[in-house]
């Protein structure tokens, strides 16, 4: 396995899914993990099920889009174990439906969650990394933002921000020794993935040459690298989990 020994980590959005496996694969590789959730009994749980392997996470429940909530918790971390290291931006929303149906709320809900709680995050974290010379700031895109699906007008636009944003901040933070890059999942098997209907859910399927859908912890594998010393020369980079959808 690769090693984060050392390393401090906040989890963001850690409760279920691709964040709670993140969480959990980066504490087994030996990191400090820090986990952020709105729902309290689901982050809890994931800081349970990491205790269960002899290691110990801090749970939150922040709302990742509120700036001064997101500045103390990243300053509690910081004090707590000295440094902050890495950073995973994964706390989502996915908002669907045909353009003429959606609503300002939905529209709204989803970029507020998925690309101003990105920025919250990282505005807050990036002057701990300065202090240190190092950073690894991963945020998550999403297959709907380089293949623009159908009903997926907010996701899309809130998803392809995020790449935006993983480019103009490698290019700002690389020369401090801070990378930033994401990670474009497809269709993976967690609460989200299933929450489709059983024939968009087929089809989607049908399109991946694997015939199946990804596995959160392929996800959060990934990250596992992306975070690692390993990808040390790896800054602005969009790495797709999609099991080949967008060929």
């Amino acid at each position: 396995m690769l090693s984060l020994a050392g390393r401090t980590a906040i989890v963001t959005g850690a409760g279920r899914g691709v964040g709670a496996a993140t969480a959990c694969l980066f504490a087994r590789a030996g990191a400090e993990v820090a986990l952020v959730d709105l729902d309290a009994g689901s982050v809890t749980g994931t800081a349970e099920q990491i205790g269960l392997t002899g290691r110990e996470a801090l749970p939150f429940v922040v709302d990742v889009t509120d700036a001064f909530a997101m500045e103390r918790l990243v300053d509690r971390v910081a004090d707590e174990w000295g440094r902050l290291d890495i950073l995973v931006n994964n706390a989502g929303i996915r908002r669907d439906g045909p353009l003429e149906d959606l609503s300002d709320k939905e529209w709204t809900e989803s970029l507020d969650v998925d690309l101003h709680g990105a920025m919250v995050c990282t505005r807050a974290t990036v002057p701990h990394m300065l202090r240190h010379g190092f950073g690894r700031i991963l945020s998550a895109s999403s297959a709907v933002a380089r293949d623009g699906r159908y009903g997926g007008t907010a996701y899309a636009a809130s998803k392809g921000g995020i790449l935006g944003l993983t480019r103009v901040w490698a290019r700002e933070l690389g020369p401090k020794g801070i990378t930033a890059n994401a990670v474009a999942p497809g269709l993976i098997d967690t609460e989200i993935g299933r929450s489709l209907r059983a024939d968009v859910l087929a089809e989607a399927v049908a399109r991946i040459p694997a015939r199946r859908m990804g596995r959160a912890e392929e996800v959060a594998n990934v990250y596992l690298f992306l975070a690692s010393d390993l990808a040390s020369f790896v800054n602005g980079a969009v790495v797709g989990v999609d099991g080949g959808l967008l060929l």
